[in-house]
Order: C-alpha cells, then structure tokens, then sequence
C-alpha cells in the first residue's frame, strides 16, 4: 500500500464509476489479470519496449504498472482519481499520480509516446469528450492501447455492478474511437475460452444482491486450483483472432487523414 504522500495530488481525489470491492479481489495472479497482460505482450510487446515514456490512465491499484516493470523494466507514470485504488498501489517505481483527465494540465501535453486505457472506457458516459481529454496528453506520433469487455450481448448486473456503461464489439470501438480522429493499427479480440464461464456468470449473479456481493459472485475465482484452471483455459486460443471473446484490445494512432 503506497501512503497518501508518495501519491502526486496533481488534482483532488474524486468518486469514479467503479466498485472499490474489484481492487480488493484482482490479484497479479489472478487468471484473468494474468491472461489480459499475455495478451498485450503478444499485441504490443514492442511497443512497450520501444515507448520513450508511458502512461496508464485508471491505473487503479496498479496491477497492469507493476506487470510492466517486472517483465519489461519500464516505468509507467499512472493516473486515478480513486484515492482508494491509488493507496493500494502495487507499483515500485513507478510515478502514481491523483489526477483529474479534464484538468489538461499544461506540463503534460503530448507528453507519453504511448498510453494505457485498460478497462476504463466501458465507464465512461461521455466518451467522446473523455477522449479528447485524453489525447491531449499523446505525443503526436504515440500510440493508443485500449482494453475493453466485449460483447454486449454478454452485459449484465456484473457490468452494473462494476460501472460499466457498456460492452464493445470491433465496429463499436471504431466508431467511437473515429469520432476523435483516431484509427485502429491493430486488433484482436480475446478470451474466447471464456465464452461457456461469461454465459454462467450472467446466471450465477441473478441471485446475487449488492454491488459488493456481485462483484464477487464474477470475478473472484474462489481457489487455487480453479483460478490456475481457468488461466490454462484462457490460453487456449491464438493471438490476434477476430472470432470473439470476453474483451478486445486495440492500438490506436492519430489519423492523420482526417485533419
């Protein structure tokens, strides 16, 4: 847990659309979490390894920034605005940072050749606007890299309990992603293993009351054995594919065409 003073209050802390309950389930080893950031090495590996400096916006408690700087050795400046989150970080040494996106503060513009948006989009109502906000902050060759669930067929009281506005498909993700000048240089979707365990979990927290007790019904794997199960399960697909999943990831660069 990282104290109140190693965090940079760049902006006060503010409530955001996510439950605090997921920060005290997702784990560096939990499957998911694990699966998520394989799935970026494959994707974007060397873009990592070649950014001159990296940002996570919803850095949480700091699971994708620690995932980095173990494998990669590289610093990823992260941003929240959940005091909560942020004072679990799990970074070493990497910057933490409370910080409100609309703020635009004028030392950070166009300062990360490459930015993290690991599930936050789904929470965001306006995303047009949140966008925006956060291209201010790429350097004007950077990169984009977007995780979001996919599916909205698959949406349930899991995503209203975790403050997911909505699921992507490809075409959704485009569309949105367009509107601000963007284009997609590469894709995949994935968890497509996950599929059969998605469909069960939309059941499962039918019976569940509370956000808290929701959250936990969906995404805490409950042992061991069944969290190292699903993890074996979850690889077994190739990377990229285009057939469907649990989530998408996407690399987007400015499109230069539509200026």
């Amino acid at each position: 847990m990282i104290p109140a003073q190693m965090i940079e209050y760049l902006s006060p802390p503010a409530q955001v659309s996510m439950a605090d309950r997921w920060f005290e389930i997702a784990s560096i080893e939990h499957f998911w979490i694990k699966r998520r950031f394989d799935v970026l090495r494959r994707l974007a590996g060397e873009l990592v390894c070649n950014a001159h400096e990296i940002a996570e916006f919803g850095c949480g408690h700091g699971l994708l920034q620690r995932q980095i700087e173990n494998v990669y050795g590289r610093a990823v400046t992260g941003f929240d605005l959940n005091e909560f989150a942020l004072q679990k970080n799990l970074s070493q040494f990497s910057k933490v940072c409370c910080y409100d996106i609309y703020q635009k503060d004028q030392a950070l513009r166009g300062r990360f050749d490459l930015l993290l948006l690991f599930d936050v989009l789904e929470h965001i109502a306006e995303e047009g606007r949140f966008l925006s906000a956060l291209l201010y902050h790429l350097a004007p060759a950077g990169k984009l890299i977007v995780n979001v669930p996919a599916g909205q067929w698959a949406y349930s009281a899991y995503d209203e309990a975790a403050g997911h506005v909505r699921r992507y498909s490809i075409r959704s993700l485009r569309d949105s992603t367009r509107r601000n000048g963007l284009k997609i240089v590469n894709w995949t979707y994935w968890g497509f293993p996950l599929l059969p365990p998605l469909i069960l979990r939309k059941v499962w927290v039918l019976g569940s009351h509370g956000d808290d007790e929701i959250i936990v019904t969906g995404f805490d794997s409950r042992s061991n054995m069944i969290n190292r199960l699903l993890g074996f399960l979850s690889k077994c697909e190739r990377i990229p594919q285009a057939l469907g999943g649990s989530s998408l990831m996407a690399i987007f660069e400015i499109d230069g065409s539509s200026y």
